[in-house]
């Protein structure tokens, strides 16, 4: 199969390899669309087992992008990078130094900021070569970690969930949550707060203790998340979580986490429907992160200092976003996941930036 037949191409306006001998790079940067403005999206790092795997993932979280920035009603169009690499020994300054004179060879048509395996420490050296890197500390227009912006929204996004399918507040509801990496950690404490009750799992020991020391979280084995007790499954880790063998094996009514393409494939949307399960749409929910971005990037360009309140005003729209797409799939009887999507492609295909901006 070629790059233009697979199932994860989806028009991409851009594929681009990139290769530094020197520094070890080995990255891909995928163009999903500009419609809306420059593409955005974050850069992962992970040890993917093949180029044809990394690529894949490269096409699908690209696209997820689009979709993502555009329900945030957002002037930026979609876009993803991955570098194939292990983030736990194979980091260096010139490694991502020469992936920052990877995204500054594309002129402005992609921003980056971080991602699984991937810091606002690491983005400093990418950003010595390249201007269109966001997500970074220390200067007047700077967001830092857009995490807990991220966790703030998914929260938001859960208790509208558990609101639409047990018509009750978040107090004394179980959440399973997966991976309490830096948006998952970040998530736990506000859902403790709020009184819920949690188990947690991680691949990261120590994350994972301090996790549970802090919150009274019940720890579990990775696989058996999908085990759990749980009113909501809460995906905060890679993607594909929801698939033909975990979905039967969930106890609750509500799946809604941080995670990027949660869903295995758009048939186990229909098939968690088809069971009564209530799916609050990944790149709806977890677009917190990039509205951070965003008002970084729109800071940058404008010369400007960062703006929080702008930001702010952002996600609570988001949250009215979600909203409106949990409410129409039930007045329809449809897939939260379908409902939006056409929504998210009409924004894409009939872009208003001004308003967006």
């Amino acid at each position: 199969m070629t790059l233009f037949d697979s199932p994860a191409f989806e028009n991409h306006e851009g594929v681009h390899a990139f290769f530094d001998e020197k520094s070890g790079l080995r990255s891909i940067i995928a163009i999903h669309s500009t419609a809306r403005g420059p593409a955005a999206g974050g850069c992962r790092m992970w040890p993917y087992a093949s180029a044809d795997l990394a690529l894949i993932d490269a096409l699908k979280l690209s696209r997820g992008m689009s979709y993502k920035n555009a329900m945030a009603d957002l002037p930026l169009g979609g876009g993803k990078s991955v570098i194939i690499g292990d983030s736990r020994k194979d980091k260096t300054p010139a490694l991502f130094e020469a992936f920052g004179e990877a995204v500054e060879s594309l002129g402005g048509r992609y921003w980056t900021a971080e991602d699984v395996g991937v810091s606002p420490a690491d983005l400093t050296h990418a950003a010595r070569k390249s201007r269109h890197v966001a997500g970074l500390e220390g200067s007047r227009s700077g967001s830092g970690d857009p995490s807990p912006v991220t966790a703030e929204g998914v929260f938001r996004g859960i208790g509208l969930a558990v609101e639409r399918a047990y018509d009750r507040d978040l107090k004394g509801v179980t959440v399973a949550l997966q991976g309490v990496g830096h948006v998952g950690a970040y998530l736990a404490d506000k859902l403790h707060a709020a009184g819920a009750k949690l188990i947690i799992c991680d691949v990261n020991e120590k994350v994972l203790a301090e996790v549970a020391a802090r919150t009274g979280a019940t720890i579990v084995a990775p696989e058996a998340i999908f085990d759990a007790e749980a009113e909501v499954f809460a995906p905060c880790a890679l993607g594909g979580a929801i698939n033909a063998e975990t979905l039967p094996r969930l106890k609750g009514r509500v799946i809604a986490g941080g995670a990027n393409n949660q869903l295995a494939t758009p048939a186990i949307g229909q098939a968690l429907f088809e069971r009564g399960l209530l799916y609050a749409p990944d790149y709806v929910i977890n677009g917190g992160g990039i509205i951070n971005v965003a008002g970084e990037i729109r800071a940058l360009e404008r010369g400007e200092a960062f703006d929080r309140a702008w930001v702010a005003a952002k996600l609570d729209r988001l949250t009215q976003t979600m909203a409106e797409v949990l409410d129409q799939a039930v007045a329809e009887r449809r897939p939260t996941h379908v409902v939006a999507d056409e929504i998210a492609r009409a924004r894409i295909q009939r872009p208003d930036r001004k308003a967006a901006a």
